[in-house]
């Protein structure tokens, strides 16, 4: 039997959501933003459309209006959302690595998790009947799960398919699962001990399955395939409909089949002759779709959005109605109380922060690019706007931003830094340009550095990280930079942030590197601080840097000792975390759809280990938190430079995890165990260098 759990509820900003939070010393205050990833599933119940949305969570839109569907609710997921389908107040969702997540929708404006069942694999599909769930768990196969207390799913049994399965329709007392190049049926009456009584072929890949009375529709890359099933024990293919595209999705409504797939619109087959099945209509307005439900005479089709189709004339299907909020929460910069987001294909977007706690969009400006990365100087904001160059953005008026001037850079752009009268723009190289006027940016300087990707200005150098190092440019004639120094500590700095003599690189291989730039024509990295997952922004503000670390969210770490950094707070965000900003006690972070906001005064004030008073003595603090979820972290003294081993130890004794296994000076030490991987249970953490061992028992609930 696999892991269950409760969640925990969290209220923040007006949006409930719920999961174990894993985090010390930082607070979400506020969030705004959740836009549309890319949506695999959709289900249809009543006036409201839920959506399984790729990475992002469900999103539940009120339909009652075909034509004009509104998004009325969401709720963060873990995973990565593939399936979901709704029955008796409760959306079950198909979570890939996540497994079964049950969310309560009594309240469609705030669906809350309940409960969760991890499984074993990756749940790709879901079907439910009566008070059990089937999930298509790819690698792991079906899995069966009770859902009659929806807070407390538990798996009662599975059968295993051997190349995996990718979706599952329920129909009586059988489950019909899609797998590679196959149509599984799958007896249940006994759901503690499901067994194939039947199997047939279909083309390699087969991702849809809708069964109807003694038919199942299979949607594969070759187009619809209508399996007889009357003998649950003998299928057959009777009937076959080529389509253009791949289709994926599959749903039929009364004698027609609704197929969507890449690279294909929205084709209706009539099946009303399961032998010969034949396409009647399609609607032009919708391509790419990845799932579709029929509700009445309105098909719902997912991708980059949600399409409402009126199906009501079936050789005429006409959209309708649609809900588009596609977009990536790239950069944030902060200025007063604004915050200005680069927002991928949405261009830059402007929040009003006065109060972080209700964070309101307050104007945008619609790049003609992609906006990956912003930076604000006085009344203007510089958006690196990928192939469309540097667009230069007034916002004297927040709520009215508008371009006044652009330099076409004739190659992506990657980022830019500002700095008084002169932008520098990393794109493949080094470029200076004069934005005195913004009207008419000029480029003036320009230096050769190879794959350079994030810069960074202080005083009268220029700072530029990429593949294989780090390059300190003097820049006191912005016409003529030169290279004066460079580092080749990094394997690639994702970004990059100065203070005083110090450099901060977040670098693609995990770590935060320190480097000392007191001498320019000589950088020397002075210490490193490993991460637990892969950063995609830095900053510094005071003697703490602050981290976007990828699947881990938000790092603060401490730095009044350059050269014994320390971890004094985190926050797991749901998603990606890839940029951050600091203003004030607050972080601003980019995750992936969102922009959250951090109140991170308790990790700034937080006491700490003395980094400039040498121990006198090995010693293992208690880690925290403990118990825990994923994420802990392990404070530990070393006296006298030599080998030191951190381990993870399992209830028998085995190691399964090493933590530190090398020669360490004599300091104050953090490090974070990322236990992600690991099931729920009793660990044991042991530090050893030469004679000397403790240990410590450690929890892990998920």
């Amino acid at each position: 039997m696999k892991r269950c759990r409760v969640a925990v509820l969290l209220v923040l900003s007006g949006i409930v959501t719920s999961f174990a939070q894993d985090s010390l010393n930082v607070t979400m205050v506020g969030r705004i933003y959740n836009y549309w990833y890319d949506a695999y599933g959709v289900s249809v119940s009543g006036n409201y459309a839920y959506v399984a949305d790729g990475s992002v969570g469900l999103q539940v839109l009120n339909a009652a209006d075909p034509a004009n569907p509104v998004q009325v609710g969401y709720c963060d997921l873990p995973g990565f959302q593939r399936g979901v389908v709704v029955s008796g107040g409760y959306a079950y969702v198909a979570d890939g690595d996540s497994g079964l997540r049950v969310v309560d929708v009594g309240n469609p404006a705030h669906p809350t998790e309940v409960g969760y069942c991890d499984t074993p694999g990756r749940a790709y599909g879901i079907a439910v009947s009566g008070t059990y769930a089937y999930i298509a768990d790819d690698s792991a196969g079906l899995r069966i799960v009770s859902v009659a207390n929806p807070a407390h799913p538990v798996e009662v049994g599975h059968y295993d398919i051997q190349w995996g399965a990718l979706n599952v329709a329920v129909s009586g007392s059988y489950a019909y699962v899609v797998s590679y190049g196959s149509l599984r049926v799958v007896s249940i009456a006994n759901p503690e001990n499901p067994t194939q009584i039947g199997y047939c072929c279909t083309s390699w890949f087969s991702y849809g399955v809708a069964v109807s009375g003694s038919y199942a529709y299979v949607a594969d890359n070759a187009g619809l395939r209508v399996i007889d099933i009357a003998n649950p024990a003998n299928p057959f293919e009777v009937g076959h409909c080529s389509v253009i595209g791949s289709p994926c999705a599959v749903a039929v409504s009364g004698s027609y089949a609704f197929l969507v797939g890449k690279d294909m619109h929205l084709e209706i087959v009539n099946v009303a002759d399961p032998v010969n099945p034949i396409s009647i209509g399609h609607c032009e307005d919708i391509s790419d779709g990845a799932g579709v439900a029929v509700s009445g005479n309105y098909a719902f089709v997912v991708g980059y959005g949600l399409g409402v189709v009126d199906v009501a004339n079936l050789a005429n299907p006409v959209e309708v109605g649609q809900y588009v909020d596609y977009g990536y929460v790239e950069d944030v910069a902060v200025s007063g109380n604004y915050a200005y987001v680069a927002s991928f294909t949405a261009g830059l977007r402007v929040v009003n922060i006065a109060n972080p706690a209700n964070p309101v969009e307050v104007g945008y400006y619609d790049t003609p690019g992609w906006a990956y990365e912003v930076a604000v100087e006085g009344n203007y904001a510089y958006v690196a706007d990928h192939l469309r160059g540097l667009r230069v953005i007034n916002v004297a008026n927040p709520a009215l931003p508008f371009e006044a001037g652009y330099y076409d850079t004739l190659s992506a752009v990657d980022d830019v830094a500002v700095s008084g009268s002169y932008a520098y723009v990393a794109c493949t190289n080094l470029r200076v340009v004069d934005v005195a006027n913004p009207r008419n940016p000029i480029q003036v300087g320009f230096c050769d550095i190879p794959f350079s990707y994030r810069v960074a200005v202080s005083s009268n150098y220029a700072y530029v990280a990429g593949w294989g190092g780090l390059w300190v440019v003097n820049v006191s004639d912005p016409t003529s930079p030169t290279i004066c120094g460079s580092c080749s500590a990094l394997h690639f700095g994702v970004d990059i942030a100065v203070q005083r003599n110090y450099v901060y690189v977040a670098d693609y291989d995990s770590t935060l590197r320190i480097i000392d730039v007191a001498d320019p024509a000589n950088p020397v990295e002075i210490a490193h601080f490993d991460l637990p997952s892969g950063p995609g922004g830095v900053a510094v503000s005071g003697n703490h840097v602050y981290l976007a670390d990828g699947c881990a969210g938000l790092r603060v770490i401490d730095v009044s000792n350059p050269e014994h950094p320390i971890e004094v707070g985190y926050y797991d965000t749901p998603h990606w975390a890839g940029r951050v900003a600091v203003h004030g006690s607050h972080a601003y972070l980019t995750d992936q759809c969102h922009l959250m906001i951090f109140d991170c005064s308790q990790a700034t004030s937080a006491p700490n280990h003395d980094p400039t008073k040498l121990p006198v003595t090995f010693s293992l603090s208690p880690a925290y938190p403990n118990p825990f979820n994923s994420f802990t972290t392990f404070f530990y003294e070393v006296p006298v430079t030599g080998p030191i081993n951190l381990a993870i130890y399992n209830i028998l004794g085995q190691p399964v995890a090493n933590i530190i296994d090398r020669t360490l000076a004599p300091g104050s030490y953090s490090q974070v165990w990322d236990a992600s991987g690991f099931a729920s249970g009793v660990y044991f953490c042991r530090l050893q260098s030469g004679d000397f061992v403790q240990s410590q028992k450690l929890i892990l609930l998920k």
